[in-house]
């Protein structure tokens, strides 16, 4: 990428000239490589650590992503083009089209500023956006004949090389639209569907997002025009045959045969990589670990969230679907309890069936969780809106029985207004912000107490040398009271059926220590 102009250490270190520094100290600044002006704050303390020695996993994969990102601004495109300037990274130059069904107009505007996000996201830069009202999309146009003489005016004066449209296209419409605008038209779903291909990282993340491309553009191949017989058949070479003796199989539909046999070898690889999230999950409920999972609308802070609660360092970006990769981490309540927490992929406003089906076997970490943190964007124009496309995908997947606790997150740039609405239209809700951590103590509080609790209540006298045992009980149950005495310690509390089997043998013959149901 060719820059405007070379920044180099010596000249953002040359001292001002207004500064009334003396020749001196220039030359002392010259002969120094190691001089720091005292009224320059740092940004850290010059004692502490470096935060470049110890980097989290997130900051990491940050910077890798961030290693080759395209400037819009920074374009220095010459007249003569060389290879160079021609081999250049380049935005793709789009323009987004919607059709407005129902709701408000300040739905349609919202939904259109999301899709503009979502472009810049996958790498582009938009140029406009129009939309229009509409009882239903126009089955061969989307926008209607009329509109699409106008779309094709606007995409020529502004040079635009994509059109981005605001719904699923069907493949009949995708045809109409590339062969009348004759450039690329994208429509929402592929445009997610890309978005995940470039942020999925982990094996079971990238076999999921080829799964649902691939579940795409089984639907939506198309011929090589009127010679769609590629393969001749029987004996005849290059098809130049007498007659051809039959066109034989198709481009397209040996194009379609290997998609088919991919999706297979797919879905037998994430059933085995499912096996082992299931054999995790089941170790987790054989040992009764409560499970917490974070769920929400993309880019309402659930990574920070993560980050701020449990340390876990994830990868934290302002920007949609940031992270796809699910990340569970062992953390400890006040008492000494152990659960986990997990961060899910994020939802959206129409999230393409596909992407639920492959992903189904990530999001069961969301349906069999003990509680569900559903985090929203309280800064965000129609929060209400992202509770309700969240919700719809956890009916979806079977979690809407999860208890829930809302968590309006972002207080620190939310209006107070909008937060004193969510709050009335939510009561079970916290109010946090993962930046500042304002409020985290209070959603740590409610947390712990909507984890399931242990059902065994129990008063035992255990020996001074089993001090595993209550090692065991400040992770896994809860030690109301205890008392070391001459010949023990004498705990009173509940714990879990496995656990008050192993403590029978030092149970007190007082009544207590039966199964009671709390």
């Amino acid at each position: 990428m060719t820059h405007a102009h070379d920044l180099t250490l010596d000249s953002d270190l040359e001292p001002d000239l207004d500064s009334g520094l003396d020749s001196e100290l220039d030359s002392a600044l010259a002969e120094t490589a190691d001089w720091e002006d005292p009224d320059v704050e740092s940004g850290y303390a010059a004692d502490g650590p470096d935060p470049e020695d110890d980097p989290t996993t997130g900051a990491m994969d940050l910077a890798e992503r961030h290693q080759l990102r395209r400037v819009a601004s920074l374009r220095t495109e010459l007249e003569d083009i060389t290879e160079v300037e021609y081999r250049q990274l380049r935005l793709e130059r789009v323009v987004l089209v919607g059709v407005w069904t129902e709701g408000t107009t300040q739905d349609a505007e919202n939904s259109m500023a999301e899709l503009a996000l979502l472009a810049e996201t996958a790498g582009s830069e938009v140029l406009d956006a129009i939309y229009q009202r509409r009882q239903s999309p126009d089955p061969a146009t989307y926008v209607g004949r009329g509109k699409v003489e106008g779309l094709k005016e606007i995409v020529a004066a502004t040079g635009a090389d994509t059109v981005i449209c605001d719904g699923e296209l069907a493949p009949s419409q995708l045809r109409n639209l590339e062969d009348r605008l004759k450039v690329k038209v994208v429509d929402r779903t592929a445009l997610i569907l890309d978005i995940f291909a470039q942020h999925a990282k982990s094996k079971e993340g990238q076999a999921q997002t080829e799964l649902a491309q691939l579940n795409y553009m089984k639907q939506r191949l198309r011929g090589w025009g009127g010679n769609l017989s590629r393969q001749a058949g029987g004996r005849v070479a290059a098809g130049a045959g007498i007659g051809g003796r039959g066109p034989g199989e198709t481009k397209i539909e040996t194009d379609r045969r290997r998609i088919n046999t991919k999706i297979a070898k797919l879905r037998r690889e994430l059933k085995e990589m499912k096996g082992t999230r299931d054999t995790k999950r089941a170790d987790r409920k054989r040992h009764q670990i409560p499970a917490v999972a974070i769920a929400g609308y993309t880019n309402a802070g659930k990574s920070s969230l993560l980050n701020r609660l449990t340390s876990a360092g994830v990868l934290v970006e302002d920007s949609l679907f940031a992270t796809l990769d699910p990340t569970t981490r062992r953390t400890t309540t006040s008492d000494g309890r152990v659960y986990t927490m997990s961060d899910t992929v994020g939802f959206v406003r129409h999230l393409p069936h596909q992407l639920v089906e492959s992903f189904r076997s990530t999001l069961e970490e969301v349906a069999d969780a003990d509680l569900l943190l559903h985090v929203v964007d309280g800064s965000h124009p129609d929060p209400e809106g992202q509770l309700a496309a969240v919700r719809e995908v956890l009916a979806e997947i079977d979690a809407g029985d999860v208890p829930e606790l809302v968590v309006i997150n972002k207080a620190d740039a939310a209006d107070p207004m909008v937060i004193a609405r969510l709050r009335a239209r939510e009561p079970h809700s916290v109010v946090v912000s993962a930046r500042t951590g304002e409020g985290i103590a209070e959603a740590l509080a409610v947390i712990e107490a909507e984890l399931p609790h242990p059902e065994v209540a129990f008063e035992a006298l255990l020996p001074y040398d089993r001090g595993d045992l209550v090692n065991r009980l400040h992770q896994e149950g809860e030690i109301d009271s205890i008392e070391h005495t001459a010949d023990g310690s004498l705990v009173r509390g509940r714990a879990t059926e496995a656990l008050a089997g192993e403590l029978a043998p030092y149970l007190l013959d007082a009544g207590v220590g039966t199964a009671t149901i709390g």
